[in-house]
């Protein structure tokens, strides 16, 4: 096989998808240092990838990579992907077996085709399973800029310590009930003196006013709710400077979990066997087990198809709240 110098990784989407690509281009940099490693995704998702110092050149689906590649890497693997990757010349493409008929199985008849639990980072890492890349064991990589990093430490003046909550996720089954979070937060300031941040996109906001007219008048004050206010990796600041983060299954968790944070992780309709649980960061992972509709969805529902949703209902916010206390006192 001719040498490596020019490298393609495509990953369109989602955050939390593309957040677990960085430690295979880790890889791929230590693997051929000299090599040019460029990266096409979705332009919304571009910063996550800004300042990494892995990469030469990041591509949109606005702005399409041409020209010749030695190695193109499919971590997409659709339609779209395919039509990029037909307009390059490349000396090779591998892409990435996502296996959709083990998540059928799973939640059609709840058949575990997984025979080791195994991240999806590893995952990816197996379309280059005849190409010798150093393994290591550290996590995902995420930088945000000194201007970011300064707009963060803003809201971090005092000592006491952060906890970053990021309640939200695209589909309903993923989100634990604002009024849950509402009850961890008033446990939690009960005992301890602690800044929550409560941390969202946009289409977050509705939720954190749910989250925040739950509370107690008197514990609000301690509450900085930026869901909305913030930009992508204005949030990434914010968690790198936070203490610990409690979250549900989202891209934010694995945002989080670059920067080695303790992770409070709900899961609802989903299962840690389809491998987007934290990549090699410490967590504590609370789910309602042997419950016998779970999962679901592998991606999430926007209603529960029983009714009680009781995946996210069962879990017990004092709990929660309990195991919290004992990380953060």
């Amino acid at each position: 096989m001719q040498p490596i110098k020019k490298i393609l990784v495509i990953r369109l989407s989602s955050i939390g998808d593309i957040m677990l690509t960085t430690p295979l281009l880790r890889r791929l940099h230590a693997a051929y240092p000299e090599a040019v490693i460029d990266y096409c995704t979705k332009p919304s998702f571009a910063d996550l990838l800004a300042l990494n110092p892995r990469l030469s050149a990041i591509y949109t689906t606005e702005e399409l990579p041409r020209g010749a590649y030695d190695l193109v890497i499919d971590l997409q693997h659709n339609l779209r992907s395919y039509a990029i990757a037909r307009l390059l010349i490349a000396g090779r493409t591998v892409r990435y077996r996502k296996e959709n008929w083990k998540k059928w199985l799973m939640v059609q008849f709840k058949i575990n085709c997984y025979p080791v639990q195994r991240s999806v980072v590893d995952r990816y890492q197996d379309a280059l399973n005849n190409m010798a890349l150093p393994s290591d064991h550290l996590g995902c990589e995420l930088y945000p800029s000194s201007e970011e990093r300064v707009f963060a430490q803003s809201f971090f003046e005092g000592r006491q310590k952060t906890l970053a909550i990021c309640f939200g996720a695209k589909h309903f089954t993923k989100r634990y009930p604002p009024q849950g979070f509402a009850a961890i937060i008033a446990l939690l300031l009960q005992e301890m003196p602690l800044q929550v941040v409560l941390l969202g996109g946009k289409e977050d906001a509705p939720h954190a006013k749910e989250i925040m007219n739950s509370l107690p008048k008197a514990t609000r004050e301690k509450v900085v709710n930026l869901a909305g206010k913030c930009s992508l990796m204005q949030t990434a600041a914010l968690l790198e400077r936070s203490d610990a983060v409690l979250c549900n299954d989202t891209g934010l968790m694995h945002m989080a979990s670059a920067f080695s944070k303790k992770l409070f992780v709900l899961f609802g309709s989903s299962s840690a066997a389809f491998g987007f649980l934290p990549y090699r960061t410490p967590y504590d992972l609370f789910e309602a087990e042997n419950l016998p509709c779970r999962p679901c969805s592998h991606i999430g529902r926007n209603q529960c198809p029983k009714g009680h949703f009781r995946c996210m209902n069962d879990l017990s916010a004092s709990l929660i709240a309990k195991k919290i206390l004992d990380c953060c006192k």
